[in-house]
């Protein structure tokens, strides 16, 4: 028996319900995506990132931009929320309503647990398509931990990882660095697990 097809959204209807949402939904291929609720973390680190973003290019072409901020994807047709986005230069726009950005130079997204795995692999896909894109980075909310990647004139990326206090979020090509102890300011990170000897026949010391 023949089922009836679920309608799909043009980009054009998403936007026109987007715009007169009181909450904010991602899109792709004709669905749209509600998004979730921030943890009180996440919030404080994504708060960090934008104060600490927006004091280290205070005096450069650049600026930092919290989720409220939408960002298409030209090539996938992607419409989501970043937690920070950067733009060098001036803004590229969608359309004359100027609240979807296609030119991002950073993207920076915190890590969740229902959105981790999105973040590291799909995501990173459709992002790294964006031809003004030359820093991604990724943010543990669950432990001290930055990863940066950075494209290069090859069209590839190479992965820094960070995990100290004193480690610095460095961006040479842009003249920042941002030490993780800032990035980390009054976030409460659950506890390490101890290390527990003897377990999986290792010799005891």
């Amino acid at each position: 028996m023949a089922t009836n097809p679920i309608p799909r959204l043009t980009e054009e209807e998403y936007l026109r319900l987007e715009r007169a949402a009181e909450y904010k939904s991602e899109y792709y291929q004709g669905e749209m995506f509600a998004m979730s609720g921030a943890s009180f973390p996440h919030a404080r680190l994504q708060s960090n990132l934008l104060v600490e973003w927006a004091l280290a290019l205070r005096d450069k072409d650049c600026a930092a931009l919290g989720s409220d901020v939408r960002v298409r994807v030209p090539a996938t047709g992607l419409y989501t929320y970043p937690d920070v986005i950067v733009i060098c230069g001036p803004p590229q726009f969608a359309d004359d309503q100027k609240d979807t950005v296609l030119n991002p130079t950073v993207i920076i997204e915190v890590l969740s647990p229902s959105t981790e795995n999105y973040d590291r692999g799909r995501k990173f896909q459709h992002y790294r398509t964006i031809p003004s894109l030359r820093h991604y980075v990724l943010v543990e909310q669950s432990a001290l931990r930055v990863e940066h990647y950075q494209r290069h004139a090859n069209e590839t990326w190479l992965l820094r990882q960070m995990d100290k206090p004193e480690d610095e979020l460095r961006l040479d090509t842009m003249g920042v660095a941002i030490p993780l102890k800032l990035i980390y300011a009054k976030v409460e990170l659950p506890p390490e697990m101890p290390a527990v000897e003897g377990l999986l026949g290792l010799p005891r010391n």
